[in-house]
């Protein structure tokens, strides 16, 4: 099999995970990038306030998502973009828990989309005095990018995941994560809601 996979990359409007208010997209088949996406989203309620903090990083503010679509509805273009392909993105335990807790906030399934770090991988093949994503991304020759602009991180995983299978000579995400020993792992399915039971006027129901 090819060198197929898509890199990700959401932005935050603030310390919630399920703040997303954007996405990068980068679909690489046979080990080159073919297309690139990326999007505004406007946070799930309760999950929407923008914090000073995050809008220094990546320049998004409330403004600029009111127009966006909304977690729940963005969700059928990013499963267009990405397929049934592997996700990989810089610290992916960030990105998929991104993906996990909005849909938890907008009772959305969520995807069970499998996975890689790009940032484990990293570190499992380069010596570096930092690991942040411009200074992988330099090693692996993609360099003056603008970081935190979520399409542009994601291109920029994109050829860290594409030069580090050169270097390994794997042909497939499988063989990568077999060559760096670093794990393919996938986004655990939500369990159903347990079952309670409970008395009422000496009837059991269930709840």
């Amino acid at each position: 099999m090819p060198l197929d996979f898509t890199a990700i990359d959401f932005e935050t409007a603030n310390s919630s995970n399920a703040s997303a208010c954007a996405v990068g997209l980068a679909r690489v088949r046979d080990g080159e990038v073919v297309a690139t996406a990326g999007w505004l989203i406007r946070p799930p309620a309760g999950h929407d306030r923008f914090f000073e903090l995050n809008t220094r990083i990546h320049g998004i503010r409330e403004e600029d998502v009111i127009g966006a679509k909304g977690w729940s509805e963005q969700l059928d273009d990013l499963a267009a973009f990405a397929g049934a392909d592997v996700l990989v993105a810089h610290n992916a335990g960030f990105d998929m828990t991104v993906i996990r807790r909005a849909c938890e906030a907008t009772g959305d399934v969520c995807p069970p989309y499998r996975y890689m770090c790009s940032l484990q991988i990293a570190r499992k093949l380069y010596q570096l005095d930092s690991y942040r994503l411009p200074s992988v991304a330099a090693v692996a020759g993609f360099v003056d990018f603008a970081h935190h602009d979520a399409a542009a991180d994601a291109l920029a995983c994109a050829h860290i995941v594409i030069d580090a299978a050169h270097r390994t000579g794997a042909y497939d995400m499988s063989s990568l994560a077999e060559a760096s020993g670093v794990r393919l792992s996938q986004i655990p399915v939500a369990e159903p809601a347990p079952l309670f039971e409970f008395e009422i006027a000496g009837a059991t129901a269930v709840a």
